[in-house]
């Protein structure tokens, strides 16, 4: 059963200076292991699931602050736990000290420290000016950590990405902690760095910055694996690293294990029997664990299932449609020929395994290869409509759209052909007087007509309106 999360480690004593504390120790227990804040992922479900096989500390997802403060719904949806579910870091967007202020107060006794999203490289967080893009406004942030550390009881964190200038860095993180910030998670990449454009963090701007501060710091960004934690902590000397895309495609990354993708899969649905999530986010970890399967030839079906059902059978059935089809590789009954599958995994595609994407060189290399081969393709064929003029590239899009839908090409063909009488629209094809929405309006009006095809209805709401006059003139006259 879902409740709203109890105050744990997060009660503080008033005689107990905050920033006497060591919160990575003091409050949140040495966590090494953590799970990042993640829009439409890290909810509790995931959550306790990440716990259940490694990880040590947990985020939310980044919470607007503003809908927190005005919306009860987003609110407690946003606050639901249960006792296995701490530590915990609650982490807000937003740009408005007074407002993350309000929402940190709200959510302060159900967790264990409040961060302040610095990270988010999207574009809704550059219309929104939040995330990543008010690192160019220090002024603003040192108001905003400021207010927050001197006006909530428990303690302040930030998660941040860096500048490319290493020094720069440097004072952006030590800026935060003069501030109010207790503890600091680096992100070891640009706001640039994202999608196709990602490429490797830099673990030496964040070996810089634990250098520089006095505070915590966890390192985030290039942990595929346990080997990687272990790794980055020990050149970094962080207290603690984070994974996101690491943790999603394999929840049992801080175990050092890879499992099948079926035995994960199984236990998050049995959590979210329990802890309900939305479909979309369930769509997406299923999606995410099975990635190298579904991606093989034969399994078209299951990915359509998965991609157009939202009930837990549904899930479940896919769940277990994969798992009969793979558990006799698994379990050495039958042998899986590598030769014949696309695919390039140094483990079997049916285990959880990190996805890596091409490096920022390899796929604008891929970009331009397509570009090109498009363009050839278009040269060599020298497609001409009938009166001899070469086809655009649009309109031969367009072709091939209405050769991939046959049924819908009659229609496509009469919706260009057949217009209005009376101006140059497309016709209704409903219409009883071949006409256009707009002029069919202009003449049931001006002509006393109906048109049930364009529900068109002048004559008949007149006649109603002649008839609702008429039952009034009798009754004043009764009267």
């Amino acid at each position: 059963m879902i409740e709203v999360m109890e105050t744990g480690t997060a009660e503080v004593d008033a005689t107990f200076v905050k920033t006497e504390r060591n919160i990575w120790r003091d409050v949140l227990g040495s966590p090494r292991y953590v799970i990042a804040p993640m829009v439409d992922a890290s909810e509790l479900a995931w959550r306790l699931l990440s716990r259940r096989h490694g990880s040590q500390l947990c985020y939310t997802p980044m919470l607007h602050s503003s809908v927190f403060c005005r919306d009860p719904k987003y609110r407690r949806e946003a606050l639901a736990s249960s006792a296995e579910d701490r530590p915990l870091i609650v982490q807000f967007c937003g740009n408005d000290p007074k407002i993350l202020l309000e929402a940190a107060l709200l959510a302060e006794p159900h967790c264990d420290a409040i961060d302040i999203n610095l990270g988010c490289p999207q574009a809704i967080a550059k219309r929104g000016h939040y995330g990543a893009f008010l690192q160019d406004d220090w002024e603003l942030l040192r108001n905003i950590v400021r207010i927050l550390s001197q006006g909530i009881k428990i303690p302040v964190t930030c998660k941040l990405r860096i500048f490319s200038d290493i020094n720069k860095t440097i004072d952006y993180a030590r800026m935060l902690e003069d501030a109010g910030a207790a503890m600091l998670t680096v992100h070891g990449r640009t706001r640039d760095q994202k999608g196709p454009f990602t490429g490797l963090a830099s673990w030496n701007h964040i070996k810089a910055v634990r250098e520089r501060v006095k505070i915590p710091v966890l390192a985030n960004g290039n942990i595929q694996t346990v080997q990687d934690a272990e790794r980055c902590i020990k050149e970094t000397n962080v207290e603690g690293v984070m994974s996101a895309e690491g943790n999603l495609y394999n929840p049992c990354i801080f175990e050092g294990r890879y499992p099948p993708a079926w035995e994960p899969a199984s236990e998050y649905l049995d959590l979210v029997e329990r802890y309900p999530a939305p479909s979309s986010f369930i769509r997406g970890h299923l999606f995410k664990l099975f990635q190298h399967i579904l991606c093989l030839a034969g399994n078209e079906e299951a990915r359509a299932n998965l991609a157009r059902n939202s009930t837990m059978e549904s899930f479940r059935g896919v769940v277990e449609a994969l798992r009969a089809r793979y558990l006799p590789y698994h379990e050495g009954l039958m042998l899986w020929d590598d030769k014949s599958n696309d695919y390039n995994l140094k483990l079997p595609p049916w285990l959880c395994q990190p996805y890596v994407r091409d490096s920022p060189q390899k796929h604008l290399i891929k970009v331009e290869a397509k570009k090109s081969e498009q363009e050839n393709s278009t040269i060599k064929r020298n497609l001409k409509d009938e009166d001899g003029n070469e086809i655009s590239r649009k309109r031969l899009k367009k072709l091939r759209r209405i050769a991939r839908r046959p049924n819908r090409q009659s229609a496509s063909v009469k919706r260009g052909s057949d217009l209005c009488t009376s101006c140059p629209n497309p016709l209704g094809y409903k219409c009883e007087y071949k006409l256009c929405r707009q002029c069919c309006r202009a003449k049931c009006y001006q002509e006393n007509l109906d048109c049930t095809g364009h529900r068109n209805l002048a004559k008949t709401r007149r006649q109603m309106a002649i008839q609702f006059a008429a039952e009034r003139q009798e009754i004043g006259n009764v009267i």
